[in-house]
């Protein structure tokens, strides 16, 4: 991989149809997280953002609109519009004094979750054997071009908001298998994950990682290794899983002691 890193906007680019061949199910939700990097307010999210999913934030404190403006280096206006934005996401909630302050995530029910996301993606990888079919490929192929343009492009930079690209991966995968019921369960299950899963891109090596890991699987669908495939993903959910417990809990530490940041 290239030493230059795409923005969320280049790599969106670079990625293409991945969202419209998981049927149309992540296209808003990622292009929203394509905006153009240039706006103030848009820096102020991915600043704020970044700070509350690494716990900079002490448990309870008010995000007072000035001191965040001040440390981003923006006025108040683009701090009141990103704190909607990570409002709308799960990230801060209102505080009793006004203002906003940062959530929790609750791990119990991550991992409740996760157990559910594993059910439902070997279902879709062992539907077609049992129906007697197999994986769309005219879902599948394309998947796999995007995947392989995106291994051998310049490696896309640690962003939070690279859980949008996986998601879709995970959910042109299940639509391969033809059980749109499954599909929409799922793509419900990742909604109220993404809180939590968007610590597994905080750094480059989960990136890259997760980029092989992913064109792995998808050949190993077309090929029809569907016992391997199996082992594959459970594998690469598994260190999800435990990088992402790692890091929640680590950030849920950090906010709990004098190391968080008071805004």
């Amino acid at each position: 991989m290239g030493s230059r890193r795409d923005t969320p906007k280049e790599l969106g680019t670079r990625l293409g149809t991945t969202a419209s061949t998981a049927r149309g199910r992540t296209s808003g939700a990622a292009g929203g997280a394509a905006a153009a990097a240039g706006s103030r307010g848009d820096q102020a999210y991915r600043v704020l953002k970044t700070k509350l999913l690494m716990g900079e934030f002490a448990l309870n404190t008010r995000l007072g609109e000035e001191k965040l403006a001040s440390m981003v280096g923006v006025s108040r206006t683009p701090v009141r519009e990103a704190l909607k934005r990570l409002e709308a996401e799960g990230l801060v909630d209102a505080h009793g004094d006004g203002g906003y302050q940062p959530i929790v995530p609750d791990v119990t029910v991550m991992r409740h979750l996760y157990e559910v996301r594993a059910g439902l993606e070997l279902q879709a990888l062992q539907r077609p054997a049992r129906m007697g079919t197999r994986h769309d490929p005219a879902i599948l192929e394309p998947l796999r071009d995007q995947w392989r343009t995106l291994a051998a492009g310049p490696s896309p930079a640690p962003d939070p908001n690279f859980v949008l690209l996986d998601e879709s991966f995970h959910i042109a995968l299940a639509a391969s298998a033809g059980n749109e019921v499954a599909v929409e369960l799922l793509q419900q299950v990742n909604e109220r994950i993404r809180l939590v899963r968007m610590h597994d891109f905080l750094i480059q090596a989960r990136i890259d990682v997760t980029i092989t890991e992913h064109l792995n699987l998808v050949e190993l669908v077309l090929a029809g290794d569907i016992v391997n495939a199996e082992a594959a993903f459970s594998q690469h959910l598994g260190d999800s899983m435990a990088v992402v417990e790692e890091r929640v809990s680590g950030a849920i530490v950090r906010m709990l002691t004098t190391g968080g940041q008071q805004a």
